[in-house]
């Protein structure tokens, strides 16, 4: 190769950097976990198919509360996580609520119709907020112990082993003796 090609074909220290920033942030860490012991205030989300979820009603589940958005990539990444990991895990006691964070229920159906999830889905409301906090950064996930309360908050996107770590625990050791 010739010098003026080989110029031609060198990228610029510009482009390194935005290139370098681009790998940072699509393989950064994919979570930050903090550990919470606080009860939930009751809340209730109405689902993409009308009927309406409450707090109540997943008692006795370990349930993982999922914010997220159809635009966010990170979320769009770790949904095949969740749902692998809510079909792994439903038996046992565990439960999945995702909740879109701007968008109306009709989009939220759409969106986990083309995917093929099943697990539960709805927008937020003044409730959600109530019992969660005002939730801007997506993905943000909780779990919630059968008892209702937060156990984890988890800011950024979820994985398996992760998942597994958190909520193996706190499910029903009834259910747990038929894993082993």
């Amino acid at each position: 190769m010739d010098k003026q090609t080989l110029k031609k074909w060198t990228p610029s220290p510009l482009t390194l950097i935005l290139l370098g920033l681009v790998a940072y942030l699509w393989f950064r860490p994919p979570a930050e976990v903090s550990e919470e012991n606080r009860p939930a205030p009751p809340w209730q989300v109405a689902l993409t198919d009308g009927r309406t979820l409450t707090s109540d009603a997943l008692k006795g589940k370990v349930v993982l509360v999922n914010f997220w958005a159809t635009w966010c990539p990170y979320c769009r990444k770790e949904k095949p996580v969740i749902d692998t990991f809510w079909h792994d895990y439903r038996d046992k006691g565990f439960e999945v609520v995702s909740i879109s964070v701007d968008d109306p229920p009709e989009k939220i159906a759409e969106w986990m119709h083309d995917k093929d999830y099943a697990f539960m889905a709805a927008p937020t409301n003044a409730s959600v907020t109530a019992a969660f906090g005002h939730v801007t950064t997506v993905p943000t996930s909780f779990i919630l112990d059968a008892d209702g309360h937060v156990r984890h908050r988890i800011a950024g996107q979820v994985h398996y082993p992760r998942l597994e770590k958190l909520v193996a625990p706190l499910l029903h050791p009834a259910a747990q003796a038929g894993t082993r």
